[in-house]
């Protein structure tokens, strides 16, 4: 997952990167940074926690001159919750200060690791980013872009890249296109950005997305472009739409919200509820699809479950009866909403179930007669290697258990998921998304233990 964002082009571009950080929060909270390049050198503030604790003094940004800037939130898919392991990373290059912000994951890290320990390399950080930075090193050429192309033809996975160095920016996207880059215009600046919504934030004009394959070089006010390795079948990530990304965003040249609303009017045809009294979502990620689900059902959509969107990231408590309320740090029924009624929960996905059941026992608690669990999503099955964070084979509740064995663990009146046929037929050109937390069928080898 992770968010960036590039400025190029624009005397306020550490301001711009910091709010266009904030619009991309939900993409990352472990970790934020941003790098300026002022011509001359490059300037880094970095820390761990939200953007808006990382840059809570203004004052910073006075150390962060320069028309050019990159930004990056982090969470953790390789590498552990440390402030050392948050972007973007900066080193020399000879004489040559560079900086990278990355957003995707490596699947043949192990290989590429061993390949360059034994060649000599000293490695700072536990992140799959240094490794392009060791790579990018070995590579000869006349200009850093040569040297990057070369580079990243060594690695595979999904990677989606900001570069500078004091005078130039470099922008790339894996073949395959897996995790989101648009690209966009303010004036006489350009923006790159994971979603659209930096964009608007910023007042700024969608262009395109970044092309699969795509490296763009932007140096002495021009901006150049060419496919860096060879165009492949794109495999954008289906789950950014299910759960990532925001509904108000355009990401793969599709409005998230518009692909939602499909999921849940097909959702409502493949697994009705046609007992219930009104459809709930489980905010936020699940409200888009709850609308569509209400809409083709013709059950009405009520706000019956509250969120604390000032819930941070919780520790584990010692104690499970402690554990227990800990759902309750995030959620809070309205009672008047929801007592005696036969509810219609819609959720985007269940990877191990203990939100759903602790969640269920909170609607029960509230004076909820049935519970019907429709997901907007196929089970997750299989771990995915290119970014998103989910757990091992034996955590993932699916891979071990049947639906109805699910509905039981999460103690539910019946449960349904969206099937994958249902899935793809929300979206154009379905043979361009990867779906391999839920089918197993993986469009990069995987390579080595981790």
């Amino acid at each position: 997952m992770c968010a960036i964002i590039g400025i190029y082009n624009n005397s306020e571009s550490s301001t711009l990167a910091y709010m266009g950080l904030y619009a991309q929060q939900h993409r990352g909270q472990e970790g934020a940074g941003i790098v300026a390049a002022n011509g001359i050198s490059l300037s880094r503030h970095m820390g761990e926690g939200l953007v808006s604790e990382v840059f809570s003094d203004g004052e910073i940004f006075k150390g962060l001159k320069g028309n050019m800037a990159i930004g990056h939130t982090r969470y953790s898919t390789t590498g552990n919750s440390d402030a050392k392991n948050v972007g973007p990373l900066m080193f020399n290059l000879e004489d040559t200060e560079i900086s990278i912000a990355h957003n995707g994951n490596l699947v043949n890290i192990d290989h590429v690791r061993k390949k360059l320990h034994r060649a000599g390399s000293l490695f700072q950080t536990a992140t799959d980013t240094e490794l392009i930075i060791h790579l990018l090193a070995r590579e000869v050429g006349g200009t850093i872009s040569e040297r990057l192309s070369k580079a990243l033809n060594s690695v595979q996975g999904a990677y989606s890249l900001l570069v500078i160095t004091p005078n130039e920016m470099i922008v790339a996207r894996d073949p395959r296109g897996i995790r989101p880059l648009c690209m966009g215009k303010l004036n006489d600046s350009y923006i790159f950005a994971s979603e659209t919504c930096a964009l608007d934030l910023l007042g700024a004009t969608y262009i395109r997305e970044v092309n699969p394959g795509e490296m763009i070089v932007l140096n002495g006010g021009s901006i150049k472009s060419f496919q860096f390795t060879e165009s492949l079948t794109p495999k954008h990530c289906i789950f950014e739409y299910i759960y990532f990304s925001r509904p108000d965003s355009k990401i793969f040249s599709e409005n998230v919200d518009k692909i939602r609303r499909k999921f849940g009017k097909n959702l409502a045809d493949e697994s009705p509820a046609p007992t219930a009294d009104i459809v709930l979502s489980v905010p936020d990620s699940s409200n888009t699809c709850a609308l569509g689900y209400s809409s083709r059902s013709n059950i009405k959509y009520e706000i019956g479950l509250i969120r604390n969107h000032y819930v941070g990231r919780t520790f584990i408590f010692p104690d499970q009866r402690l554990r227990d309320l800990s759902v309750r740090l995030k959620f809070n029924t309205v009672k008047g909403v929801l007592e005696g009624r036969e509810v219609v929960v819609v959720d985007d996905s269940i990877v191990r179930g203990t939100t759903l059941r602790k969640l269920a026992k909170l609607l029960k608690e509230s004076g909820v007669e049935k519970i019907h669990v429709r997901i907007s999503s196929p089970p997750v099955k299989n771990p995915c290697f290119y970014g998103m964070n989910f757990p091992t084979h034996g955590e993932l509740v699916a891979n071990n258990n049947e639906v109805d064995e699910i509905r039981n663990i999460i103690e539910v009146d019946s449960l349904s998921y969206m099937s994958l046929d249902a899935l793809l037929n929300s979206v154009d050109q379905p043979d361009h998304y990867c779906t391999a937390c839920f089918s197993g069928d993986y469009p990069l080898p995987i390579q080595g233990e981790e």
